[in-house]
């Protein structure tokens, strides 16, 4: 099963997305919430709202060290929301995800920019792992190339992580990494927004439009 997430903390375009896209839930990171103005707390109740109660949210920690990473990634399962807690795939990061992994905390390793990260973050555990197609891309190594590295190296060794790929330019990135296997995208806003926009499906609908109306006026196609 394919997961869809948004990666956005804005809820007026969530609620306008949710009403086309097939979404699994919401991702977020420190910069999103610190421009959404909101809380975990405030933000998360008002996205079930517009979801429902079987969304999932990404969350991410803002702790740097080890110790106080596991004790925020704590405090985050505790709330009363289906949360993965984002943590990012540095030296303290994966010490704190082979730790959680542990207690039985749901954990997405984020800012995963090569292969060995991923690697690391699969066997230390991380039910997710957030590589950054777009990211990888400006550092001049092939994002796609890398994702599909990561996805084939999960299926060698049958790791249950699951990748669920982030930082996209364009739908073509998108679909070039679902062919490689990957079960799980976040799209930004305005990646969503052209999934759902093709120009030629406007075109001939409003052909269809026309022509029924030269012919039946206003009547509906079950009316006489």
């Amino acid at each position: 099963m394919l997961e869809l997430y948004l990666d956005s903390a804005n809820l007026a375009d969530i609620e306008n997305l949710s009403h086309a896209l097939p979404l699994a839930g919401v991702t977020t990171n420190p910069t999103i919430m610190a421009a959404s103005g909101m809380s975990v707390n405030r933000l998360l109740p008002a996205m079930t709202e517009i979801l429902g109660d079987e969304a999932r949210f990404h969350v991410q920690v803002i702790s740097n060290t080890a110790d106080n990473i596991i004790a925020e990634a704590h405090k985050l399962h505790e709330l009363p929301f289906d949360i993965v807690v984002k943590i990012p795939a540095h030296t303290a990061g994966l010490s704190a995800i082979k730790q959680l992994k542990k207690d039985g905390v749901p954990l997405l390793a984020t800012a995963i920019y090569n292969l060995q990260q991923g690697m690391l973050a699969a066997l230390n555990g991380a039910d997710y792992l957030a590589p950054y197609v777009n990211r990888i891309d400006h550092l001049g190594v092939d994002g796609i190339q890398v994702v599909g590295d990561l996805q084939s190296f999960i299926n060698q060794y049958q790791l249950p992580s699951k990748l669920l790929v982030a930082s996209f330019k364009n739908v073509h990135q998108v679909l070039q990494v679902l062919s490689h296997g990957v079960r799980a995208v976040t799209l930004p806003i305005d990646i969503a927004r052209q999934f759902l926009t093709t120009p030629a499906t406007d075109t001939a609908v409003e052909k269809f439009s026309q022509d029924w109306h030269a012919a039946f006026a206003d009547r509906l196609s079950y009316e006489d």
